[in-house]
């Protein structure tokens, strides 16, 4: 994943249900940049089926 822009940031807040004005998309995505940045060596190789927000559906069907 690329670096997300205010844009970006100000969609994902939105879809979130948490809005943010634009000046705080702006601030939200020149913070989080570094970390962008940090991962970039090993961006698209970590693995994803390790992924977290799929921890419930996988506990829903193993109780089942």
């Amino acid at each position: 994943m690329t670096k997300p822009g205010p844009r970006q940031v100000k969609a994902m807040a939105d879809a979130g249900g948490v809005p943010v004005t634009d000046d705080v998309a702006a601030r939200i995505a020149n913070s989080i940049g570094p970390a962008f940045e940090g991962f970039a060596a090993v961006a698209g190789t970590l693995p994803f089926d390790l992924e977290p927000a799929s921890f419930v559906v996988v506990q829903k069907e193993a109780v089942r």
